[in-house]
């Protein structure tokens, strides 16, 4: 690479910015080794040598901090440990701010929502004998349960890019949930029950989409969205929240499979949603099954050739649980 151009997101309200707005920059090899170079390392140089009017976050430079999160051709990564040649696209590097919260300046958001929903989900030891003198040892099978959740650095990648909060600023969010899953299978917890029926209401684990965004963007291990299903199925363990619409989903999906081989995706929003549901959106169904577009609901479940194979498969997962 001889050159590359930075095309960046700017925005400052206290220089009468009303709306974002892009603006390039363009180093070469001679400015600094661009194959050997981190974005944090460009937009580095950028602000000390080009332009110092560059809002952006920074510290450890060791991906620990979690600081530099920001997005890079349209998703979320921390830069010191982003190199510029492997998301250099037609000679153009595009550099924005996390989405889902408010800009600051430039680079920098306020993340005041996201320690919000941190702090709403009780991310903390509530052990049923509070006695600080006595020493709570756990078994280390038991800590294997949580130890990717344990390794959040808090930078906000999984949440910038999670597309239920675009849409729903309700939603926990991945971070959050995540963390919580932590203390839900930690056994010294006293409040395991009152954690899963909090959890399990509007804005929990069932709102997730389970688009897999936050385990893409998440820089460590944490796989926030594997941590939310497995709180899904300690709800339901517990015989909490089975008549929301997700639960309801979960225990149609694998009555289907299980009983037919195959997945019945035309009856799946009526027993998922109710009779209610579907009854209110005949409007949209009826043109759509006159047109072709989907089938009408079946009469009768079709089940599909070697289905026992999938039911076998089914019982063994069951077993082994």
């Amino acid at each position: 690479m001889e050159q590359v151009i930075f095309r960046i997101q700017r925005f400052n309200p206290d220089a009468g910015d009303k709306e974002p707005h892009f603006q390039d920059y363009v180093l070469t090899d001679d400015d600094l080794p661009l194959n050997e170079s981190t974005v944090l390392d460009a937009l580095n140089h950028i602000k000390w040598y080009q332009d110092d009017t560059l809002a952006h976050r920074m510290s450890c430079r060791s991906a620990i901090c979690g600081s530099c999160a920001m997005r890079v051709n349209g998703h979320t990564k921390l830069v010191c440990r982003t190199q510029v040649s492997s998301v250099v696209r037609d000679g153009v590097v595009t550099i924005q701010p996390m989405r889902n919260m408010p800009i600051i300046k430039d680079l920098v958001v306020d993340m005041k929502m996201f320690w919000d929903k941190m702090q709403a989900v009780e991310p903390y030891l509530q052990p049923s004998d509070p006695d600080p003198e006595k020493e709570r040892r756990q078994d280390p099978a038991v800590f294997k349960q949580y130890e990717f959740e344990a390794t959040c650095i808090m930078c906000g990648c999984c949440v910038s890019d999670c597309t239920v909060l675009e849409v729903d600023d309700a939603f926990l969010g991945p971070a959050a949930l995540a963390k919580a899953k932590r203390f839900v299978y930690d056994d010294r917890d006293g409040k395991k029950r009152e954690r899963l029926q909090k959890l399990s209401g509007p804005g929990g684990i069932w709102d997730c989409v389970r688009c897999n965004e936050c385990v893409q963007s998440c820089p460590v291990v944490v796989r926030p969205m594997d941590a939310i299903i497995k709180l899904r199925e300690a709800a339901l363990r517990e015989g909490i929240g089975t008549e929301t619409v997700g639960a309801r989903h979960v225990k149609f999906f694998t009555e289907s499979v299980v009983k037919t081989g195959v997945l019945d995706e035309r009856e799946l929003p009526m027993k998922a949603m109710g009779m209610g549901w579907a009854l209110a959106n005949m409007g949209t169904a009826l043109p759509a099954i006159l047109k072709g577009k989907i089938k009408p609901p079946p009469l009768g479940r079709h089940k599909v050739e070697k289905a026992e194979d999938v039911q076998r498969i089914y019982k063994e997962l069951e077993e082994k649980k």
